[in-house]
């Protein structure tokens, strides 16, 4: 029972991370991070999917292992919330629907304060790649 309820949550989470694709509002990488929590729990299969994806597994195994966020995330997630709070600025009534456009401007300014993943030097990248044999 619990399996398919972490199964269920994490398909949840990945359509809502689909979604946030298209709509500043949803961010999608935290969306895609819960799922392969969830698929962890659930179904190793589509954990491993999530971990070997060509774009979002490094940002899975980013958070995992460091809980860092790259400098290019963080300014995607701010400019998203930047553009969900004009967008709020210009449709909701003032003032007391502001509070909570003020509640995840101050929640997703939490983004900024999140480690980096540490970077190897060219050099290290360089001296730790095989080497093309020799014919």
């Amino acid at each position: 029972m619990k399996r398919h309820l972490y199964l269920a949550a994490g398909f949840t989470a990945l359509a809502l991370g689909s979604i946030g694709i298209f709509l500043p509002l949803l961010p999608t990488v935290p969306f895609v991070i819960l799922a392969a929590f969830c698929f962890a729990r659930s179904s190793p299969r589509l954990e491993a999917w999530l971990l070997d994806h060509a774009y979002f597994g490094p940002h899975i195994r980013n958070w995992r292992n460091n809980r860092s966020i790259t400098k290019k995330g963080k300014r995607a997630a701010l400019l998203a919330f930047a553009v969900s709070i004009v967008i709020a600025l210009l449709f909701v009534d003032l003032p007391w629907n502001l509070i909570p456009v003020a509640a995840a401007l101050i929640g997703g300014t939490w983004i900024w304060t999140r480690n980096e993943p540490e970077q190897l030097p060219a050099t290290t990248i360089a001296a730790t790649e095989e080497p093309a044999p020799k014919e």
